[in-house]
């Protein structure tokens, strides 16, 4: 999980004293020195969030604030989704687009009544910023909270019990509501959201607040400070775009499989960036799509596999792969023609010169397990 791309300086989460304090193995990542693993190891790691509960640094990401009336409206000026139907109290994931339906960065928007919360990826927080700034009327306030922040995710079958010690009502939020609370006193907002496909939350706290609130979660019997690698493998089995990697400005949300992210009133109003290209992908169907792939034996294929159809020719490339702990073996997701997307299609990855057999899957490769409500 290494970031080659990272260079200069490294900046530091509020929570890198608790990492080194914990033996955390320390790797740059979108310009912040992150925590890959803890000694127990990226195996125990995942396995753990999927039994019990993991707690994730996740500050790195960037959190955004909208104020003013009209923000609803004016954010549907740069991304797809109808964010004026979003309830008070609720969030949803959607996707800054180019004009060309390109897809700029994935985010998630949540409806806290008085403004609209975005967190957006760390790698592009500055050019969303930049992009919120240049594309909403002069009306809407753009408050970028800072690289201070504070950004915990507690994710996997024990958390709501374990954060309904602190916080009684999460246990009741369904699925991607949000809401404000308290933790011992300190000020939080907490959303019933992740990035791994099991149930948890994400929490947001002022930076000064943020260790407090680690060592409290990472207090109880349950809990277990996870890492990036772990982090990377339960998204994969969850079948989880990473932007960068599987979603970036050469993808539509049509071929990566997101059509969902765009609502009816959205699709009829045909007034998103992006739109002839989506809507005409829609009607008639990308040229590629994301696929989920499942190589036989145990041999993961990585980014940049070239994946071949039966004549050998190429037909895809792999974007994202690895060993999932989970379902024992290894798991892959990447785009190919769509001619090859039905799932159970036999493929093949070339890995160090040659062919390995592979199939079209489903996704996710572990079942999501999202607490509805």
């Amino acid at each position: 999980m290494a970031d080659p791309a990272s260079e200069g300086p490294l900046k530091r989460t509020p929570l890198h004293a608790f990492h080194i304090a914990r033996g955390a193995r320390m790797v740059p990542f979108a310009g912040y020195d992150m925590p890959v693993q803890y000694p127990a190891g990226i195996l125990k790691e995942h396995l753990h969030t999927r039994a019990a509960a993991g707690l994730f640094d996740v500050s790195h990401m960037g959190q955004v604030r909208l104020h003013g009336p009209g923000a609803a409206a004016a954010l549907e000026r740069l991304v797809p989704s109808d964010v004026q139907a979003l309830a008070p109290g609720r969030q949803r994931y959607s996707l800054f687009l180019s004009d060309t339906g390109g897809i700029l960065d994935d985010l998630m928007v949540a409806n806290m009544g008085d403004h609209l919360f975005l967190v957006v990826n760390a790698s592009c927080k500055e050019a969303d910023v930049a992009h919120l700034r240049a594309g909403l009327p002069k009306g809407i306030a753009v408050e970028y909270l800072g690289d201070d922040r504070g950004l915990l995710a507690l994710q996997g079958p024990a958390a709501a019990a374990v954060l309904a010690r602190f916080v009684p009502e999460a246990a009741a939020m369904p699925f991607m509501a949000v809401a404000a609370a308290d933790i011992r006193g300190v000020p939080v907002q907490i959303s019933r959201s992740g990035y791994t496909g099991e149930d948890g939350y994400e929490i947001s706290v002022e930076g000064r607040f943020a260790d407090e609130i680690a060592l409290i979660l990472q207090g109880e019997p349950e809990v277990e400070p996870i890492g990036l690698g772990a982090r990377d493998s339960l998204r994969l089995e969850a079948g989880l775009c990473l932007y960068g990697h599987d979603i970036d400005t050469t993808t539509t949300p049509i071929e990566a499989g997101l059509a969902w992210t765009i609502q009816k009133r959205r699709r009829e109003a045909r007034d998103f960036p992006g739109a002839a290209t989506i809507l005409d992908q829609l009607a008639n169907g990308p040229a590629r799509r994301r696929v989920g792939l499942r190589p036989e034996g145990r041999q993961p294929a990585r980014e940049g596999t070239a994946v071949l159809d039966a004549a050998g020719a190429a037909a895809g490339t792999v974007t994202s792969g690895g060993f999932g702990p989970t379902v024992n073996g290894p798991v892959a997701m990447g785009y190919v023609r769509a001619d090859l997307a039905a799932t159970g299609t036999e493929v093949s990855l070339e890995v160090r010169g040659k062919g390995l057999p592979a199939k079209v899957a489903a996704m996710p490769f572990a079942p999501h397990r999202y607490h509805r409500g």
